[in-house]
């Protein structure tokens, strides 16, 4: 069986990959980066920041081989997650608040931004794990040629809340060989109360068509450690405000039934949960169960951690 190398790498050696930096790293100057279109000069000294509040340099919160992310992704080598700071989206349940809300981390440089790619994966990780990659992916294609320089050679992957630019993600065809999106909601009322964005279920369902189009369904190596492909995260929420049967149903019609799904339940209330009900609760095993049903009766059947 021959040697799995990472799509990045051809654009590289093309020199593809520095044409697609050059033009990413373009957009900051009139921030279109993300659906928010905010127009702000990131490379600039920022008085007036745009809704994610990150200025022409990365900001990473924090680095490490992560061993809590889905099982194709985490192997026995653990995903090497690289958690950036600040979000596009306001979830007013987020878990990681602190990063994504309060922007908890340090700027850092291109260089240093490849040095932890490198070190991640020098430390046994199998891939790695931008998460909340969205409003910084900008600075991480530009750091990516001279982590190739020194050794990078594991699947990177797009680990993104799900409210992208379609056009942004045509950028990075054959750049990343693994996204994994939330689909967060499956129409914009909640995500508009919850997420703050008006138009959220719009640009999730035709960013993941489009991530589904450029890398497929997800492969597994001989030893279940994924390869390339589309993973897609759904939260259930209490009282099925996610609105789970959507989002199951444009995935099993929309993008294929054989798409690997990670239900999860493991909702708890935090940051500002307890003022938005029915929120404030935990989500209970019937409504976990309930989405599995769901998923299944739309034609879903590769679900993260469960095997047929």
């Amino acid at each position: 069986m021959p040697v799995f190398t990472p799509s990045y790498i051809t654009l590289y050696e093309t020199g593809e990959l520095s044409r697609r930096a050059a033009t990413l790293t373009a957009l900051l100057k009139e921030c279109v980066i993300c659906p928010w279109n905010c127009r702000v000069d990131r490379t600039a000294p920022m008085l007036h920041r745009g809704v994610c509040r990150v200025g022409r340099s990365a900001m990473v919160a924090n680095f490490s081989p992560h061993f809590f992310e889905e099982p194709p992704l985490t192997g026995y080598g653990g995903s090497g997650a690289i958690f950036l700071s600040y979000c596009n989206l306001k979830c007013v349940f987020c878990q990681n608040y602190d990063i994504s809300h309060f922007g908890a981390g340090l700027e850092v440089s291109s260089e240093e931004l490849s040095k932890m790619m490198v070190m991640l994966q020098r430390q046994g990780c199998h891939n790695v794990n931008f998460v909340a990659p969205t409003h910084q992916i900008a600075q991480i294609i530009e750091s990516l040629p001279n982590a190739i320089e020194n050794g990078l050679s594991v699947p990177l992957v797009y680990n993104c809340g799900g409210y992208e630019s379609v056009e942004t993600i045509k950028l990075l065809d054959g750049i990343f060989d693994i996204y994994m999106p939330d689909f967060k909601y499956g129409d914009d009322e909640p995500a508009l109360e919850y997420s703050g964005t008006k138009d959220y279920a719009e640009r999730a369902r035709e960013s993941i068509k489009e991530m589904h189009r450029q890398v497929g369904d997800l492969v597994l190596d001989k030893n279940g450690i994924a390869e390339r492909g589309l993973i897609i995260r759904h939260l259930v929420l209490p009282c099925g405000v996610a609105r789970t049967r959507e989002v199951m149903r444009f995935v099993a019609k929309e993008i294929s039934k054989d798409s690997y799904v990670n239900i999860m339940g493991q909702y708890r209330p935090c940051h500002r949960a307890a003022e938005h009900p029915p929120l404030d609760r935990r989500v209970t095993e019937k409504e976990l169960a309930e989405a599995f049903i769901i998923a299944k009766e739309e034609g879903l059947h590769r679900f993260a951690g469960i095997t047929e």
